[in-house]
């Protein structure tokens, strides 16, 4: 949980009490799971491993007198032999095969740069890149002058990692229909540790008619659903409710009618905006960010009759805050 300090809202006195009651309640309970699991430790704390032989020292961990002791904050984490210290709040770290949102910030000779919530920007390859008509051939000097027609500075990308070159440039790929660019929606930047690894990342609302990216970057997309099929997707994974974009027609070029196919109603707007709030909100207090809570925080600011706008106000930090305490108790009683 965050401070309350950190929280960007005027609260008033009975606020404060009820926000720092929750924030002690949700400690204990947070600490109370990682006893029963994975212990916290801080700099300087002993890790205990039972006078083992032959134990590797890992991330986060150093020997002084005999004992290994812990150089960072967060929980132990054991593989067999090797103990390592797994930090709480730390920076993104790509790994092959996360899905990432980025955002265009260059366009160069064959590729295209993206600022990804990393120390260093990351690039797209052209020939690592799925065109338009969907066949798999070799890029022509044709494409390589067409590149901003595809992708230009500002767009918005989801993407996957491919992984480090020789070089250290961290390299992504877009070879298929779910991946590309992201329109009519909202881009949220959260801490990355609020987003964990998952099977999904990709997540149809379809009670809102809203596509839902939680990038392990950091980077959160909520926009306007958009159905496309993609032929390399398989009958067994086109059940899953997965985001898959194609790049829209410029608007310019369309008639009056075809402009209101793609206009985006005023109610995809407000659920676009609501998801945002609750995001943000959930984000603000540190909670870890899933597509169960963030639903949860929607519906409830709907039964509370919370405006879209009184989201990001102090009552509804305050109730989110206790419903999440409620929900984690919950969840040990029934373990």
């Amino acid at each position: 949980m965050r401070d309350m300090r950190e929280l960007q809202v005027s609260l008033s006195q009975t606020q404060k009490v009820r926000l720092q009651t929750a924030i002690e309640q949700l400690e204990k309970l947070t600490s109370r799971v990682s006893s029963s699991a994975n212990a916290s430790v801080t700099v300087a704390d002993t890790i205990p491993v039972n006078h083992e032989e032959g134990v590797l020292k890992g991330h986060g961990t150093s020997e002084v007198d005999g004992d290994i002791v812990a150089t960072l904050c967060g929980v132990v984490e054991r593989v067999n032999k090797l103990v390592y210290v797994r930090t709480l709040r730390a920076r993104y770290k790509p790994e092959t095969g996360d899905i990432i949102v980025g955002r265009v910030i260059e366009v160069a000779p064959k590729r295209w740069r993206l600022e990804i919530n990393f120390s260093q920007d990351a690039v797209l390859m052209l020939s690592s890149m799925n065109l338009h008509d969907g066949i798999q051939r070799r890029r022509t000097a044709t494409d390589e002058l067409n590149m901003r027609s595809i992708f230009e500075e500002n767009d918005v990308i989801c993407a996957e990692v491919r992984g480090f070159q020789h070089d250290g440039t961290l390299h992504l790929q877009a070879r298929s229909q779910k991946y590309g660019k992201l329109e009519r929606g909202q881009l949220l930047s959260v801490s990355s540790y609020l987003v964990k690894r998952r099977k999904q990342h990709f997540h149809h609302l379809q009670d809102y008619g809203i596509d839902l990216i939680l990038g392990c970057n950091g980077f959160v997309w909520v926009g306007e659903h958009v159905e496309v099929r993609d032929d390399m997707i398989t009958d067994d994974q086109e059940n899953k409710p997965e985001l898959q974009q194609t790049s829209k027609p410029n608007i310019k070029s369309l008639s009056l009618e075809e402009q209101e196919q793609t206009y985006t109603p005023p109610e995809t707007r407000q659920n676009i905006c609501r998801i945002a709030n609750a995001i943000r909100v959930l984000t603000s207090l540190g909670i870890t960010l899933t597509v169960d809570v963030i639903i949860a925080t929607v519906e409830m600011s709907k039964a509370l009759y919370f405006d879209v706008h009184e989201m990001v106000g102090a009552e509804f930090y305050v109730q989110v805050a206790e419903k999440e305490v409620e929900r984690r108790s919950s969840s040990i009683k029934k373990k």
